[in-house]
């Protein structure tokens, strides 16, 4: 059952990973792992995919990880802990392991949405009981800011750059979060670092929750969006109360919005400060950045009603 964590509890709790690792200052994806991993108690094993978080978490014999964790590459994240996974469920059944384990696989938005979508959909369907969360955080920022499918529509990235010839990204990100409860797995949800009380909620809950389970989590990353170094739960938050990144779960089939804006702010005020949408103050982007805004409306008012019904 989930219950809310305080800072105090959190304080006493065993560091699962530590401080060390390569990480940029004021990176999102490691204050994303540290609340997941504080979020429960039980005994976990960890899947990483190949990304910033696995090649700055592990150098050589060094580990930030207080865990049993594999790298894997690109691609098979979660093949690698589904054949765990089962390893395990079959040790039960012989009576040579009595513990309660569960199974978590990390991975950016590379490695997830776009090279490691294939074994995810797998392990998805074929009802491994683990949860596969997702560090959003725009683009391969590992291998030099390329564009992915969850790239926003608009931004400037190496192989989408914003100039004369295209305004940045032409094309809208893919809903991922949407594809996966289309796979009708028991729990799916969108979290932020900023919400930390939320987010480790639906950890909780998805660890209560036999079967696949599949969590997505913006992580602002300071080098690709061009941020300040210490504006990542600022950033979290704008994406929040702006509602471009909207935090919900999907519990079998029934959607429910588990942290409503007080107030909607305009995505403008998610925008500007982050640099690689600066072009799209100009003048001459003027509708762009009008069809960024239509288009968080619209898929807003369509959640509303997707919660309402349900």
């Amino acid at each position: 059952m989930a219950t809310t964590l305080t800072l105090k509890e959190l304080s006493k709790k065993e560091d699962r990973f530590t401080h060390g690792h390569r990480m940029c200052s004021g990176c999102g994806a490691p204050i994303v792992v540290k609340i997941a991993l504080m979020a429960t108690d039980y005994p976990v094993v960890i899947s990483n995919a190949t990304g910033c978080l696995e090649v700055s978490s592990c150098i050589s014999e060094f580990t930030a990880w207080n865990v049993p964790w594999i790298h894997t590459a690109f691609e098979n994240a979660a093949a690698t802990l589904s054949g765990v996974e089962t390893m395990y469920r079959s040790l039960k059944k012989q009576g040579k392991m009595d513990r309660e384990v569960k199974f978590i696989a990390f991975g950016g938005d590379g490695g997830t949405y776009d090279i490691g979508f294939q074994s995810l959909s797998g392990a998805m369907e074929r009802g491994h009981d683990m949860i596969y969360i997702c560090y959003d955080n725009g683009a391969y920022m590992n291998t030099g800011i390329q564009r992915s499918s969850a790239t926003p529509l608009g931004a400037d990235t190496t192989t989408c750059p914003a100039g004369s010839v295209i305004p940045g990204k032409l094309r809208s990100r893919k809903n991922l979060t949407k594809i996966m409860a289309a796979h009708n797995i028991p729990y799916v949800a969108q979290a932020s670092p900023s919400h930390w009380q939320d987010f480790a909620k639906k950890v909780q809950k998805a660890h209560e929750i036999k079967g696949p389970k599949f969590i997505n989590v913006i992580a602002p990353c300071n080098r690709g969006w061009r941020s300040k170094t210490n504006d990542a739960i600022l950033l979290s938050r704008l994406a929040v109360n702006t509602c471009y990144w909207p935090l919900y779960e999907i519990e079998n089939g029934t959607t429910k919005i588990t942290v409503t804006p007080k107030q909607k702010l305009p995505i403008v005020d998610f925008l500007k400060p982050q640099g690689r949408f600066k072009h799209l103050f100009s003048p001459e982007n003027e509708g762009l950045l009008t069809q960024v805004q239509d288009e968080i409306d619209r898929e807003w008012e369509k959640l509303l009603k997707e919660a309402k019904t349900d």
